[in-house]
C-alpha cells in the first residue's frame, strides 16, 4: 500500500530478466502499518490505496509498454512506457491476503493466485474463506486452474525436530513479544509456541519428515493447495 506500483513493477521485471523467467510477485496491504505517516499516506485510505494500486500495476503488467491510466492517490499515466519489460508475460501475480472476507473475494473477482499468509492459529480455519475465493472465481468465469491457493507460514527444518525449536523459538519469541508490545498480544510462551508448531498450528517447525506430514495435512484440510 506504501510502494509505487511502476517501481516494483520494474524491480520485478529486472529480477525476472536477470532470473531468466523465475520472478514471482505477491501482492497485499501489508499488515504494518508504519509506512503510512513516513511516505505522508493516510491509514483511513489503507483498502483504497492497496486497490488503486493494484488496478495500475495489472494495468502495466498486461498492456504493452505504454500505459494509459488515472486514479485518485497518484500522478496520471498519459501512455508513458514503463520499462524493462520481463521476460515471463504475464509476469505472476499472486495476491497476499490475510483474514479478511473482502481480501479473499477481491482474488476470486480478479482471478488471481491466491497466497494466504497464516502466521498464527489453526490453519484449518482458513477452509471457509479459500471455499469463499473459489466459489466467487468460478461464478466471475474463471477456471480451477486459473484459481490457485498457496499458503505462506513461518518455518525452519533442522535434523531433528528439539534442534529446530532450540534454533528457532528464542528469536520467534523476542519478535512476536516486541510486536506484541505495540499491538497489545500477549507475550509468547513456550506453550503458546508449542501450540503453533502441534497438529493444527500454523507454524512449520522441525524435522524434514514431520514437516512434511504438516504440509500435506494442511493442504488435504484447506481443500488442496498448489504451493
Amino acid at each position: 500500500s506504501a510502494a509505487d506500483p511502476v517501481r516494483v513493477f520494474q524491480e520485478f521485471a529486472t529480477l525476472d530478466l536477470l532470473s531468466q523467467g523465475r520472478a514471482e510477485m505477491v501482492l497485499g496491504r501489508g499488515s504494518f502499518v508504519e509506512a503510512f505517516p513516513l511516505f505522508g499516506l493516510r491509514l483511513e485510505d489503507y483498502d483504497s490505496l492497496f486497490e488503486e494500486k493494484l488496478d495500475l500495476l495489472l494495468k502495466i503488467r498486461d498492456n504493452s509498454e505504454n500505459v494509459h491510466w488515472s486514479g485518485t492517490h497518484r500522478p496520471t499515466l498519459n501512455g508513458q512506457g514503463v520499462y524493462p519489460r520481463p521476460l515471463q508475460n504475464p509476469l505472476p501475480v499472486w495476491l497476499g491476503v490475510g483474514g479478511t472476507p473482502e481480501s479473499f473475494i477481491r482474488a476470486g473477482l480478479l482471478g488471481l493466485p491466491l497466497m494466504v499468509a497464516i502466521i498464527g492459529g489453526k490453519t484449518h480455519t482458513f477452509r471457509p474463506l479459500i471455499d469463499l475465493y473459489r466459489q466467487t472465481g468460478r461464478r466471475a468465469g474463471f477456471s480451477p486452474d486459473q484459481l490457485k491457493v498457496g499458503v505462506h507460514s513461518l518455518g525452519y527444518v533442522a535434523e531433528s525436530t528439539q534442534e529446530a525449536v532450540d534454533d528457532f523459538y528464542p528469536g520467534y519469541a523476542r519478535t512476536m513479544s516486541e510486536i506484541g508490545k505495540e499491538r497489545g498480544w500477549p507475550k509468547m510462551t513456550l506453550a503458546s509456541f508449542d501450540a503453533q508448531r502441534g497438529p493444527q498450528g500454523a507454524l512449520l517447525v522441525g524435522d524434514p519428515d514431520e514437516v512434511v506430514k504438516k504440509i500435506i495435512r494442511h493442504s488435504k484440510a484447506l481443500g488442496g493447495i498448489s504451493r
